[in-house]
């Protein structure tokens, strides 16, 4: 019997582990969202790591070791490594490639890219924090300064290392559709269009304000990855890893089966 290869796995939503298996991507994300009911529901994002990375923190070559399959030859799907603090022990280089799984499983490998946009300075954006926190903020800062800001300036609010991705959502249309309004409508589920409405207005309002918390919990549970603009970004300080979301026409040639079970 030929022997089974072994991966190394960082899932970063919804919690963050770090997992040996002996599953390829696409069956592990089946695995983690429909082969077991001690795992998850709904979507999972997870990425994969060089085998060959090593960190003291984590108990690699050991826990590999045990990842060997089962007498009747059944692959070893999953045998967990670390459950806590793992983003910020792992090497920004030593993550490959990321994957995003729908709720039944399927499974969209998306390779990383040199983050070269130029964006415009001041406009307010709205980026969700996912591991290891998962705040949804608004900023007038663009992805490398937020991801910079985060990981080194403020230690209150911050983390050593941040995954973020940014939530597709017209902040101008949203002021005029409640202009003058006493109830106001917001088209994100969970979220208060009252402090949705007082943070934009501030941000405006007050220029040395660079960032306001609108909501501790996060929206990824509740809405599409069509909502999610550019893509997904790990920073560590200066340092950025970039993973864009395919563009639709891509998403259907390419990968129809998963793009047809996106909800």
């Amino acid at each position: 019997m030929p022997e089974l290869n072994k991966h190394l796995y960082m899932i970063v939503y919804p919690i963050n582990a770090l997992v040996a298996s002996q599953l390829n991507p696409e069956k592990f994300g089946e695995h983690y969202t429909m082969g077991s009911a001690k795992h998850t529901t709904g979507k999972v994002i997870f990425a994969e790591i060089d085998i060959n990375y090593r960190n003291p923190y984590f108990e690699i070559d050991n826990y590999l070791a045990q990842t060997v399959a089962h007498e009747d030859g059944e692959p070893k799907k999953t045998k967990f490594i670390a459950s806590y603090k793992v983003l910020e022990h792992v090497d920004l280089a030593a993550i490959k490639r990321l994957f995003l799984c729908t709720a039944n499983g399927k499974v969209l490998p998306i390779e990383p890219e040199e983050y070269t946009a130029h964006n415009v300075p001041g406009l307010i954006r709205i980026y969700q924090e996912i591991t290891p926190l998962e705040t949804l903020v608004a900023s007038t800062k663009d992805q490398r300064d937020f991801g910079n800001f985060i990981t080194t300036q403020i230690h209150s609010k911050g983390a050593p290392t941040i995954f973020f991705t940014q939530i597709d959502f017209n902040i101008q249309e949203f002021l005029e559709k409640n202009r003058n309004k006493e109830i106001l409508y917001l088209d994100m589920p969970g979220v208060n269009p009252y402090r949705f409405y007082a943070c934009i207005k501030e941000l405006e309002e007050k220029p040395e304000k660079l960032i306001k918390t609108i909501s501790l919990s996060s929206l990824l549970r509740d809405i599409s990855y069509k909502f999610l603009r550019h893509g997904f970004w790990f920073a560590k300080g200066e340092e950025m890893k970039f993973f864009p979301m395919p563009k639709s026409n891509e998403l259907e040639n390419k990968y129809f089966y998963w793009w047809k079970f996106v909800r």
